[in-house]
């Protein structure tokens, strides 16, 4: 059974055709990448999972869009739970101007929970998951905003994590950090996979190729391809994705 799936699933923002008839099956604990020129609907499809195009006005939205084999756009949808099991990591770190300790309890306070053994429990879960406990140990009551831009973006993924979602959403999670942070979150990607499902927004080739066991290649709201990674990466199907993914793209 597919984790994710969208059935001709079309959004516009208003006239504009932003995605067309997409259909797509993501299975559970695989990472599945989405990569294609700027503005050919990758993130737009990826904030159909937790219904952050919610948020902009004039759009439409037609199709079936399901997380665990439920229509997440039907009215009786509760869209704060949603986002509970949906995580987002966006594309720039965006830490909350609190504690270490308090970014990751963000969540889990504003969804009602009091007690503080637990709160304190999956913090510390949450950021060893995220690979960063060793490095911040010792500095939970400090500002986030003393961490490096990489440990920011671990932060958020901890963050992500401790309301315990099944699927995480990732928005080009490392384009603005330096090669060492990137490869600390593509470690990362290949360790939560055993727990969640994701899907990953990269402009990054090398990226795509390294972290994904699939991948959808878009081009003008329109998914091209969709397949196993290596198969993509070495015989694609399609003459375009091919001319994309060896840079020959024009």
């Amino acid at each position: 059974m597919a984790k994710i799936e969208t059935v001709d699933a079309n959004l516009y923002y208003g006239d504009f055709h932003a995605l067309k008839n997409i259909s797509m099956k993501m299975e559970e604990n695989t990472v599945t990448a989405l990569i294609g020129p700027s503005g050919c609907g990758k993130s737009t499809y990826l904030r159909l999972f937790n219904r952050m195009n919610d948020l902009i006005d004039s759009t439409q939205i037609s199709g079936q869009i399901l997380v665990d084999s439920e229509d997440i756009y039907s009215k009786n949808i509760n869209v704060d739970e949603l986002r509970m099991k949906v995580g987002m990591v966006f594309q720039k770190p965006n830490p909350f101007p609190k504690s270490i300790f308090e970014n990751v309890a963000y969540g889990l306070r504003v969804n009602g929970e009091k007690n503080k053994t637990y709160i304190t429990d999956k913090v510390y879960e949450s950021l060893r998951q995220a690979a960063l406990w060793d490095e911040v140990s010792d500095k939970m009551n400090k500002s986030a905003f003393e961490l490096s831009g990489g440990q920011q973006q671990r932060l958020c993924i901890a963050r992500a994590l401790a309301i315990s979602p099944s699927v995480i959403l990732m928005d080009e999670p490392a384009s603005a950090l330096d090669p060492i942070s990137t490869a600390k979150i593509e470690e990362l990607i290949h360790e939560l996979k055993k727990q969640y499902t994701i899907v990953i927004v990269t402009h990054n080739m090398q990226q795509a190729s390294r972290v994904s066991d699939f991948t959808g290649f878009f081009y003008l709201g329109e998914l091209v391809e969709h397949g196993a990674t290596a198969k993509i990466f070495t015989q694609p199907n399609n003459k375009q994705t091919e001319n994309y993914i060896t840079g020959r793209f024009g």
